[in-house]
């Protein structure tokens, strides 16, 4: 089974790490407050990698490490809200240090996948993670859900930098609320 994993996630981060590109270059925000860019982030939608294809409340959590790396913690249940709890700790290198947007993600070791923050909001509450391929896009908010209008804008803004819209799937989120009702 461990065999399995690590043979996975070899094709995952081959895939991710090709060198070729679609479009124009694709450019990131201009600066990313790394401090409000840490800890959880939802996965609201995404064009899924197929580690992803039936994940339920993904969530996407980074921490600064005191080396200036980021370590990141991607959980979901697998198939269903209750299946099987799945864990990745890939981690992240800032690349671009005068904009903080542009990452390689290692998901195993030597192959860092292009990863560039394209969208973030003023108060840090929805983010959108492209990569120059235009292969695989995250869309995230820092609750599980955004309201039908703002979803609609962003899903137009990465229409709008080159990628195929139908491709995107929404992640299913089922969260207890704050009061204890379902």
């Amino acid at each position: 089974m461990n065999t399995l994993k690590t043979w996975l996630l070899v094709l995952l981060a081959a895939s991710m790490a090709a060198c070729a590109s679609k479009g124009p270059e694709m450019e990131t925000v201009d600066y990313v407050d790394l401090d409000r860019f840490m800890g959880d982030w939802y996965v609201i939608a995404n064009i899924p990698t197929f580690l992803e294809k039936a994940a339920y409340n993904a969530v996407e959590n980074y921490a600064l490490n005191d080396d200036g790396t980021i370590a990141t913690t991607f959980t979901f249940r697998k198939g269903s809200f209750d299946g099987d709890l799945k864990e990745y700790t890939p981690k992240g290198f800032i690349k671009d240090t005068e904009s903080n947007a542009l990452w390689g993600m290692r998901f195993i070791w030597p192959i860092k996948a292009d990863y560039r923050i394209v969208y973030v909001d003023e108060d840090y509450s929805t983010t959108v993670i492209g990569r120059q391929k235009r292969d695989f896009v995250w869309i995230m908010a820092r609750e599980p859900e955004i309201p039908e209008a703002e979803y609609a804008e962003i899903i137009e803004f990465v229409s709008s930098i080159g990628y195929d819209v139908s491709q995107i799937k929404k992640v299913p989120q089922q969260w207890p609320s704050e009061s204890g009702d379902q």
